[in-house]
């Protein structure tokens, strides 16, 4: 059982910039959604940890001042992030629970509906926190947890871990390295040449998956109870995937040889649509996000904090992994 004791919001400590940053075309791909982050600390802490990381936080704001903005519709339907210091939401709380009950904190609803903020449905876009943070402490002290729920619009994985591990140098009294401030300017990705007016070939990626043959929505498909499950590959197993991915040439000499990534993606999704029982002549789809700072503009930053990502799928029948999977015995 978890009790909220308060709640907050935590500003800037200092005066930031009244501006507004133009969002790209990634940016609005998912603009409400909220990333889930979980941190667990078992070591005890002092009575004073959530007035000093209240404290840190409106000081890292100052820093990361469009974390404290709000999103703002705009007359042409485009968003844009306005920048005015109105703050993210601080939640203060205490479980009744330990740090065990929790296990190895394998992602459910459960959990996150426990242990991290959840987006008011009723709030307009132009009020809701674009970063909401619970702090729960345990019984006995015997540690805490750090739940974060970030706006995609914000970032992507990475930048959001810059900026958590940012907040808590701030929070040990340290001082931020200038290689360790955020990059926000966002219109580098206006250097790409401007989109076409209409696509040039099909975007299977942004369609919604293959229905199952024979039926007209997904209802019951989403009525499925999901689950979550940790999988650790030794780099023997991962060898062996790759190795027999690339038996007899893989997929010809006409490319290069299957990466670790692709064998094991390749195994997953074929494991899943065999558990699935799927008709043989059941269209299946994977779909990857891929970050592309690595492979973008040089002049994207390690620190840039933005949501540079896209999307990437491949398809296939059922009958094409039952097949292999009796050839090649996986």
């Amino acid at each position: 059982m978890v009790n909220i004791l308060a709640s907050h919001i935590v500003v800037p400590n200092e005066a930031t910039p009244e501006c507004h940053l133009w969002l790209s075309n990634n940016d609005h791909v998912a603009y409400l959604d909220y990333v889930s982050t979980i941190y667990a600390y078992k070591a005890r802490h002092s009575n004073d940890v959530f007035e000093r990381m209240k404290n840190s936080l409106g000081e890292i704001l100052v820093h990361y001042y469009p974390v404290a903005g709000r999103l703002r519709l705009k007359e042409n339907g485009r968003m844009e992030l306005e920048c005015n210091a109105q703050g993210v939401l601080l939640l203060e709380a205490e479980s009744s629970k330990t740090l065990d009950d929790y296990g190895d904190f394998l992602p459910s609803d459960e959990c996150v509906k426990e242990l991290v903020p959840t987006r008011d449905p009723t709030q307009p876009v132009d009020q809701l926190p674009l970063l909401m943070v619970q702090l729960t402490r345990f019984n006995r002290d015997e540690g805490f947890i750090i739940g974060v729920a970030c706006s995609h619009v914000l970032c992507d994985g990475l930048a959001a871990t810059r900026f958590i591990n940012a907040w808590a140098k701030i929070t040990r009294g340290d001082t931020l390295d200038p290689n360790e401030m955020p990059f926000l300017d966002r219109t580098i990705l206006n250097e790409f040449p401007p989109l076409p007016s209409a696509p040039c070939f099909d975007h299977p990626e942004l369609k919604p998956p293959p229905l199952i043959l024979g039926r007209s929505d997904s209802i019951e498909e989403q009525k499925k109870k999901t689950s979550v499950a940790l999988l650790k590959l030794t780099a023997e197993q991962v060898s062996k995937l790759k190795k027999k991915a690339n038996y007899n040439g893989g997929c010809g000499s006409t490319r290069s040889p299957y990466s670790r990534f692709e064998a094991i993606v390749a195994h997953i999704w074929r494991c899943a649509s065999k558990a699935r029982e799927l008709d043989d002549n059941q269209p299946t789809q994977v779909i990857l996000t891929i970050s592309l700072p690595s492979s973008s503009s040089s002049t994207i930053t390690h620190n840039a904090k933005s949501c540079f990502l896209s999307l990437t799928d491949a398809t296939s029948a059922a009958a094409n992994f039952q097949f292999q999977a009796k050839q090649k015995n996986y």
